[in-house]
């Protein structure tokens, strides 16, 4: 099995992120505090309590290279810590939010961060040095509904969002003053903050986690029917595929390599979606052991395997009408995952990452020697 190890850290755990060496891991345990808990002689030990937020706290970002951790809450606030000696310290982010901060991501470069709102809006907030503080600015009246995902792209101007209303969407979000235009990214460097590269509207469903490639040449999301998209080129034409399963949702996606996903989510189990020489790409097997599945009926069988065909035969792009045989939950999370983080990274590859879920478990995977390398 591709488990490497299993910590049971609290009852439900909502999101998670490790620090720049990785041996320090900060998860909220499903309510107002952040947790960071330190690997001390093999056993880990509660270290800190990050105590600021009135709400759940809904998303955690701890930067590799500042050492920073950004947090968001429902109480729609957000907060940079920094330490400093033995403590965390805050500093408030002004979001100018009227609804719960739902996401947040640091850029690629850590001199931004973007904050998905339930208030149909990103925030986009940079430190602005001659008053020493964090300011944000808005991405407005582009979303119809609640923003779920973000996700920077390689070249830190280009922005993906997902939205419960179904759609996918690229954002630019050059700042003057903070970001810096070079040729070689092409036209994302000349465009005006908040506009829209591009909107997919590939789910009639909510969306969720959301991703690029490490080349940043593709991206990859997710629907609440059982479906994950992945689009080309993304731009005026974009190339876009989807893959319809029969298991139960999918909420976040991580890219372990240029041609390979990891999924998870209600089935609570990771599941590998892989792209073959042709770039067509396909559900290949579960990372985790399954229990016996139990004996169903012929007619059951037969319903299944129709309607997610049905669903496989999208109007958009391409579709893969093969369905995989319906299965047992996984054995290691005992359920949602709602939250996957890179941990061991080569390169484009990711070796290791690890999963958080509602069971209050986080528990790493190892991609090594799982019969993986034709795609991995």
């Amino acid at each position: 099995m591709a488990a490497v190890a299993v910590h049971q850290f609290a009852q439900c755990i909502t999101c998670h992120a490790w620090s720049p060496d990785r041996s320090m891991v900060a998860f909220c345990p499903n309510n107002n505090e952040v947790h960071i808990y330190k690997l001390l002689e093999d056993k880990w030990e509660k270290v800190h309590v990050l105590q600021k937020h009135d709400q759940i706290v809904s998303g955690i970002d701890w930067s590799g290279r500042s050492n920073r951790i950004v947090t968001v809450s429902h109480d729609r606030n957000s907060y940079v810590w920094n330490q400093e000696g033995p403590e965390w310290v805050p500093t408030l982010v002004i979001l100018r939010l009227n609804r719960a901060a739902l996401c947040v991501q640091w850029s690629p470069k850590e001199n931004k961060f973007a904050v998905g709102s339930g208030a149909k809006t990103v925030c986009i907030c940079y430190y602005e040095q001659e008053n020493n503080w964090w300011v944000s600015k808005l991405i407005r009246k582009k979303h119809d509904s609640s923003v779920t995902g973000v996700a920077w792209h390689p070249n830190n101007i280009l922005l993906a969002t997902t939205s419960t209303d179904g759609k996918c969407r690229v954002f630019s979000t050059f700042i003057k003053g903070v970001d810096t235009r070079e040729s070689k990214s092409g036209s994302s460097s000349d465009s005006k903050f908040g506009e829209q590269i591009v909107q997919l509207d590939l789910s009639y469903s909510w969306a969720f986690g959301v991703k690029w490639s490490p080349s940043g040449n593709t991206l990859s999301y997710v629907g609440h029917n059982s479906m994950i998209y992945f689009v080309d080129d993304v731009g005026p034409s974009p190339l876009a595929q989807n893959v319809a399963f029969r298991n139960l949702p999918l909420r976040d996606v991580l890219f372990v390599s240029e041609k390979m996903v990891i999924g998870v989510g209600f089935d609570c189990n990771p599941m590998v979606f892989a792209a073959d020489e042709s770039g067509i790409w396909s559900f290949i097997r579960f990372l985790g052991e399954k229990k016996a599945s139990s004996s169903s009926s012929k007619y059951g069988s037969q319903f299944s395997e129709a309607f997610g065909k049905l669903y496989g035969q999208s109007k958009h792009g391409l579709s893969n009408d093969t369905v995989e045989p319906s299965r047992a939950q996984g054995v290691v999370h005992e359920n949602c995952i709602n939250c996957i983080v890179p941990l061991t990274k080569e390169g484009f590859r990711t070796k290791r990452f690890s999963t958080s879920g509602l069971d209050g478990k986080i528990v790493i995977w190892d991609l090594e020697n799982q019969d993986l390398s034709d795609n991995f």
